[in-house]
Order: C-alpha cells, then sequence, then structure tokens
C-alpha cells in the first residue's frame, strides 16, 4: 500500500520576499544582481519567438499526428446544433486499464476488467478571444435520451431510449457519445479528445508532477488514495488516484468532479508557470506524450496543440472558470437502470446557453477583476479549508490586559468571512499567552477552520458549548490569516475559477 504522502509544506499565506542586500544600491553589485534577471528574460524571450513562430513552431511540432489515434466522431451526423462563438472540445476519460502495467495495476488499484466506458465527460470551451477557458463537468450517470441509433458492430438498429450517460460509449463508441451530449446540451462540439489511464499517467510525468493542496485527509481503500492536508506534488500515479477516488466523502461522484476540476486548474497553472509553454522542448515533450496514446478526430493535431498553446501563453489560472451542471434530483430513478442524476433543465439550458454566446460563467468579483482576468500579484492568497468561514459562528473575548485586543480579532475575523457577533467581551483571565479556541467536538471541522486563520493557537474541546466557536485572544496574537472555502462555488451556475481552488504560494 503506498504510504500517505506528507505536505511539502505548510499552507499558508505568501511571505513578502526580504530586500536583498545592497539592494537600490548602484556600482558593482547591481549589475552582479540584474545579469541573471537579464539572462531569464533573454532565455523566455527567445523560448516565446521559437514556439510562436509559425515556421519554427511548425518544425519543433512536426511529427507528433503520427502518433494519434483517428475516431470520426462526427460521421453521418445530421440536425446538429448552430455553432456558436470560440472552439468547443468534448474531453473524454476512458477506462483504458488494459495498457498499464500489472506493477502500476497493484500500486493504484487497477485490478478488475476495463468498463469500456467513459469515467469523466468535459465541455472544454475556449473563448473566441482566446482569454478564456471554461470548463463544464457533466456527471457520468447523467440521466440521458440515447437518440436511435446503429449498432456498431452489427448494424442492427436501436431505438431511442434512457442511459446513464456514460452508457452512451458503450453502445455506440465515440460518434454516439458526441450525438448524446449535443441533444442534452444543444452546444456544437468542435473537437474530440478521448484520454485514457495510460496518456493521463504519462503526461502528468512529462510535466514533472501537478501540485494539489487539500484542507483535510483524503482516503479512498478502493483507489489507494492517501493524502494528509497540505501540499502534495502528485506523480501521474497517484494524479490517477485523485481524480478517480469516489469515496473519500459523502459526495461520490458529485464530489470526484470537484477534484478532477480543482486537478486540471494545477495542470493549467503548472502549464503556464512551470516552464512548459516557454520552453518548445519542453512543449513537444509533453505534447507528444499526450498526443501519442489519445484518440482524437482528425482535424485536432499538431497544428491545433500548437495554436492551443500559444493561446495559453497568456493564460493565469483565473483564465479559466470551472462549473458542473446543474442538478435537480441526484438520485433520479428509472427502472431498469437505477438511480441516475437528473439535470435541473431551466438552470442547465441558460448554463449551456451562455457557453453558445461565448460568455463567462463566473460573476464579476465585487471590488475586483472580472472573471477571466489575472487577479493582482499583491492580492493576499488565502489558505483553503474545509468549512466556509461564512458558516462559523465566532465569539472573541480578550485574554489580555492588551485595549481593544479583542475588537481587533473580531474584526479581523470577520475580514476574512466569519460570522462573529461583533460584540467582543473581556475574558475570565488576563494572562492568556496563547490564544485559545474553545469548541465543542460537535463542531471540530468548524474549529478546525477557525484554527487554520489563527495559527499557532490551542484547540480546546468544550463538550456542550454549542456551535458558537469561543475565541480567547492571547499576547501571542499578531494577524488572521486570510482563508477561504476549499470549494467556494459562486454565481448563478456555482461556478469556481482556477485561482480559487490552485495551491497559493
Amino acid at each position: 500500500m503506498p504510504q500517505p504522502h506528507r505536505p511539502t509544506r505548510p499552507a499558508g499565506p505568501a511571505q513578502p520576499q526580504r530586500a536583498r542586500k545592497g539592494a537600490g544600491r548602484g556600482g558593482t553589485a547591481r549589475g552582479r544582481r540584474d545579469r541573471p534577471r537579464w539572462g531569464v528574460r533573454i532565455a523566455a524571450g527567445f523560448s516565446l519567438v521559437v514556439l510562436g513562430s509559425g515556421a519554427v513552431g511548425h518544425a519543433v511540432m512536426t511529427g507528433l499526428d503520427t502518433g494519434i489515434q483517428r475516431v470520426d466522431p462526427f460521421k453521418d451526423m445530421k440536425n446538429r446544433p448552430q455553432a456558436g462563438h470560440g472552439v468547443n472540445f468534448l474531453l473524454v476519460g476512458t477506462d483504458g486499464r488494459d495498457k498499464i502495467t500489472p506493477e502500476e495495476k497493484r500500486e493504484y488499484r487497477l485490478g478488475g476488467e476495463p468498463c469500456h466506458c467513459t469515467d469523466t465527460i468535459m465541455l472544454v470551451h475556449l473563448s473566441a478571444d482566446q482569454q478564456r477557458a471554461s470548463v463544464v463537468s457533466l456527471p457520468r450517470d447523467s440521466y440521458a435520451e440515447l437518440p436511435a441509433h446503429p449498432d456498431p458492430d452489427t448494424g442492427a438498429p436501436h431505438r431511442p431510449h434512457p442511459v446513464k450517460l456514460n452508457a452512451a460509449y458503450a453502445e455506440g463508441g465515440p460518434n454516439l457519445t458526441v450525438r448524446t451530449v449535443e441533444n442534452m446540451t444543444r452546444v456544437k462540439i468542435d473537437h474530440y479528445l478521448e484520454v485514457d489511464f495510460t496518456s493521463f499517467m504519462r503526461t502528468v510525468d512529462a510535466m514533472g508532477g501537478v501540485e494539489i493542496c487539500t484542507a483535510k485527509a483524503l482516503h479512498d481503500q478502493n483507489t489507494g488514495l492517501h493524502l494528509l492536508p497540505g501540499s502534495h506534488r502528485l506523480t501521474g500515479g497517484q494524479a490517477l488516484q485523485y481524480v478517480r477516488s469516489r469515496h473519500v466523502d459523502g459526495a461520490s461522484d458529485l464530489g470526484r468532479m470537484q477534484r478532477q476540476q480543482r486537478f486540471v486548474a494545477a495542470l493549467i497553472k503548472q502549464a503556464t508557470t512551470g516552464g512548459v509553454l516557454l520552453n518548445p522542448v519542453k512543449f513537444k515533450e509533453v505534447s507528444s506524450t499526450l498526443l501519442g496514446s489519445v484518440r482524437a478526430d482528425k482535424d485536432f493535431g499538431s497544428e491545433q496543440m500548437l495554436a492551443l498553446g500559444q493561446a495559453m501563453r497568456a493564460f493565469s489560472p483565473s483564465s479559466s472558470e470551472f462549473a458542473s451542471v446543474p442538478i435537480g434530483d441526484p438520485a433520479y430513478p428509472v427502472k431498469g437502470i437505477g438511480s441516475t442524476v437528473k439535470w435541473d433543465e431551466p438552470k442547465a439550458a441558460q448554463l449551456f446557453e451562455a457557453l453558445r454566446k461565448d460568455r463567462a460563467l463566473a460573476p464579476a468579483r465585487p471590488g475586483g477583476p472580472a472573471a477571466g482576468r489575472p487577479v493582482p500579484a499583491a492580492a493576499p492568497t488565502a489558505v483553503p479549508v474545509d468549512v466556509p468561514p461564512q458558516q462559523v459562528r465566532v465569539q472573541v473575548e480578550n485574554g489580555t490586559r492588551i485595549d481593544g485586543l479583542g475588537g481587533r480579532v473580531d474584526a479581523a475575523l470577520r475580514a476574512t468571512g466569519f460570522d462573529t457577533t461583533g460584540t467582543p467581551a473581556g475574558g475570565a483571565r488576563r494572562d492568556v499567552r496563547r490564544t485559545v479556541i474553545s469548541y465543542d467536538p460537535r463542531w471540530d471541522r468548524s474549529a478546525r477552520t477557525v484554527a487554520t486563520a489563527l495559527p499557532g493557537s490551542e484547540l480546546r474541546a468544550v463538550p456542550g458549548q454549542g456551535r458558537t466557536v469561543l475565541v480567547t485572544a492571547g499576547t501571542d496574537y499578531t494577524k488572521v490569516v486570510p482563508v477561504r472555502a476549499e470549494d467556494p462555488y459562486q454565481g448563478e451556475f456555482g461556478v469556481v475559477t482556477g485561482d480559487q481552488v490552485v495551491c497559493g504560494k
């Protein structure tokens, strides 16, 4: 069994860099300081020129098409939705465990026979101005009506009938999957990409791993996933465990979709900040690893991958936004099929209309940049927590003789989102050195959220205290660390942007 991957570093706010010795002075010290900086700029600029120039970029990427397995997901399709603005990809993750080595099967719990079905279905929209990527997860257990179609092996006709969405692939492959998704969303699919377990693992490894943060321990005996709270750099196999796990909480597939979205956001961050897009050789290595074991439509190849890489050069995590189809009934029973996920049809229709019209899904942030625009570098990075601070009721007491300390702590906690009483009181003791967080054990997750905002404080269980968490400020108090919910869904469609779910620095 793989050992738990311990945090590489504790989650916390970004620390300001110390001024270098000699900063602001002229002469030799300044020259020594600037030469490496100009070297980095020159190297980055050269990489951009190489990757960005049509002729050289094409030469770097040439030959990648030969490894792509081709499918025709649009064959004989009629009455398709009208094309909108931007480009739409249907990204399908399939159960390709038949290509995994015996050692990997044992290590990553991939025993059993492949189901030849879709494990993940995502609709990815790249805006017409190439400034935004919108990713909408479609639950694999979604209630779907398959259109009439011929059997792919015998040619025998099949009448329309209800299924779970992932069964469309098993019954009719990529073609029936695209037809079904287009019928359900009325969004025209421009490109089809099918990624199996092997290509997923190899691509993550080619990128040097991907950093994932979690506010709580994640354990799934089915996949072998064991992550402690904190930050982790996952290899390809570990990343596969992370995106496949369904049994880490009660959210099942819906919780797994959230983790898949966090992973895609982290993947975008790694590509845009880890030098992949600025290094032609690295970009080709990652692209060839991905394209060498995917299935795609005949019009998607190295030129499209190069164009996508060029578009993403200006991306940041905030350029991506993630949503799941609004759910009306998460356990809709269907005779002969079982429990399915029924969409909220009116809200889902509004979501897909926004994609067709190339509109951002995430609302503009109050007092901040619009969705899809980079967040200023000076903005404080909030630490992800399990319970949203808005759901935690806090009473503050001053346990010292420092005038006004209780009010300052109350105001700071409220500023980061906690539901404070707004009426701090004097504590029974005035000699408290270490800040104490008293809580009822029934609300221990809420207490841990407060403790994240007050690092170094002491947690003290008080049975019967009730839902209000009591903070007794001690002389060790310096500041409140900003926190945010790990899945801070917002807006009409429950959207998050990539910068809200990736690890902070």
